[in-house]
């Protein structure tokens, strides 16, 4: 893993005009449509190569949904190539055009009319092994109808063990995701922070707690006999037995998220979860 130190995370302001594009697609091709076709055909038309490898762009368009998004942001996490998202998902939070705009949204972004924004990481580490999150790690139990029984530590000290159905580490970016269906709080994109959330606690004392880059949390399985999955950005990674123990802090590394010039977190906020 690189040990670049990430910056403050700001939005810079619009870029140079676009030379080089790549493009990332929804795992399912019909979801899309001829999507990929337009965008070549608007690339065309400004004189843009389409280029295969993201690392060799300015900029990877991604046509599809949230999943989508976060593939994409994994894939260029360590080339800082910026992701812009154009929705053909369900939600498509973390995108920037719909569908239906696909060629206006596209004219502006290749102009260089869009700016990127830092989004924090999370990392995992389990012995030797580190894994890194863009939206969450979460801890569930392996068991159907079993409880997990987790004790956490921050900075080594611990805060008790909670018999819950689940635990969140959430980024700015992820704290709009799971995190939000379990009563956590928000946290605006980019803010240097992450959260820890409790999913159905058996306790009244297990409450949401927003922590800096300073911060490591500690995650313990406490049960005797139940282990529990290591879910990062919503796919199984890793198993923690009786007894074993999860570190997370925050990622040395920024995801790039682009948007379109005059579009913002509080915009689609309110687009998504007060219509």
């Amino acid at each position: 893993m690189s040990t670049q130190r990430s910056k403050t995370p700001s939005a810079s302001p619009d870029r140079a005009a676009v030379r080089r594009v790549a493009v990332l697609v929804h795992g399912r091709p019909e979801r899309i449509g001829d999507a990929r076709e337009r965008l070549a055909r608007v690339a065309d038309a400004r004189g843009v190569e389409v280029v295969e490898r993201p690392a060799d762009a300015d900029l990877l368009v991604v046509l599809g949904g949230d999943g989508t998004m976060l593939r994409a942001l994994h894939l260029a996490l360590e080339t800082d190539v910026p992701c812009l998202g154009v929705n053909y998902g369900r939600v498509g939070f973390l995108t920037s055009i719909e569908g239906r705009d696909l060629e206006g949204g596209l004219e502006r972004a290749l102009a260089g009319g869009y700016t990127v924004l830092e989004l924090p990481t999370v990392v995992a580490e389990h012995g030797r092994e580190q894994v890194v999150g863009v939206n969450d790690v979460v801890l569930t139990s392996s068991l159907l109808g079993r409880m997990a029984l987790i004790e956490w530590l921050v900075d080594g000290e611990s805060l008790g063990e909670v018999g819950c159905d689940g635990v969140i580490v959430a980024t700015s970016t992820g704290s709009t995701a799971y995190n939000l269906s379990a009563g956590g709080p928000v946290l605006a994109w980019g803010l240097d922070g992450f959260v820890v959330s409790f999913v159905s606690p058996h306790s009244l004392h297990a409450r949401p707690m927003v922590l800096g880059r300073p911060h490591v949390v500690t995650l313990q399985n406490r049960a005797p006999d139940v282990p529990v999955q290591v879910i990062v950005d919503g796919h199984i990674h890793s198993r923690l037995d009786p007894g074993a123990r999860l570190e997370l802090r925050m990622g040395e590394r920024c995801a790039h998220l682009a948007r379109l010039a005059g579009t913002s977190f509080f915009s689609r906020y309110r687009e998504t979860f007060t219509a």
